[in-house]
């Protein structure tokens, strides 16, 4: 039988471990929209090496699983000298591996804006930094912002893989509670449950967002 009471002792526990997961996941993601936008605009430049260099971080992360990607900078890189701390570690993995992808939504988004917009830009003077800065990227994030909202709530799922180089998040502490109280289905239903919850929010800060961006355009 189920003894959802068992579970009740350790909510503030799972709480401290979703607010873990919650953290784990803002800061990857502003670290993969940070390393998106600028592998974005390498690959859009006219710089052939900077274009090379994009395709290549493209390339390798999105055909490589994102566990190896983890394991590799938690146990690999102290084999050169470079030690970092599990949650550390669980940013950079989870934020190189969002910033290929979100790379691509950016890229997507650019080329949306018309090319008139940006011949116009050249004709009155503006340079190509001015260009970016003023005419094509807040196009291009407002019509990136539903595509990026996905990879957020994906992100955020993808953090419980952060559990197997030991960050105290949600699943892990779920794992933990769940063994030491052989009550697997009620820890992991309540992890689901908060996961749910969590994802739930983003979806609705987004929309909040979405709305009020095509409240301006109108």
């Amino acid at each position: 039988m189920l003894d959802f009471t068992l579970v009740s002792d350790f909510i503030p526990f799972l709480l401290q471990a979703a607010l873990v997961t919650l953290e784990l996941s803002i800061v990857s993601i502003i670290l993969g929209l940070l390393l998106g936008l600028i592998a974005a605009l390498m690959k859009i430049s006219k710089v052939k090496p900077l274009v090379w260099i994009a395709d290549f971080y493209i390339w390798v992360i999105r055909g490589t699983p994102m566990l190896v990607q983890l394991f590799l900078v938690y146990f690999g890189l102290p084999q050169v000298g470079i030690e970092l701390g599990p949650f550390t570690a669980g940013v950079i993995a989870l934020g190189i591996n969002s910033g290929a992808y979100i790379a691509e939504i950016y890229r997507g988004g650019m080329l949306s804006i018309p090319k008139g917009q940006t011949e116009a830009a050249q004709s009155l003077g503006m340079g190509y930094a001015t260009i970016m800065k003023r005419i094509i990227l807040p196009q291009a994030i407002r019509v990136s912002i539903p595509a990026l909202g996905n990879q957020a709530i994906s992100m955020l799922k993808d953090s419980s893989l952060a559990s197997l180089v030991t960050v105290s998040e949600l699943m892990m502490v779920s794992q933990r509670f769940a063994a030491t109280n052989y009550a697997f289905i009620e820890f992991y239903i309540t992890a689901a449950l908060l996961y749910l919850f969590l994802t739930t929010i983003f979806s609705f800060i987004l929309k909040k967002i979405e709305y009020r961006l095509s409240v301006s355009d109108h």
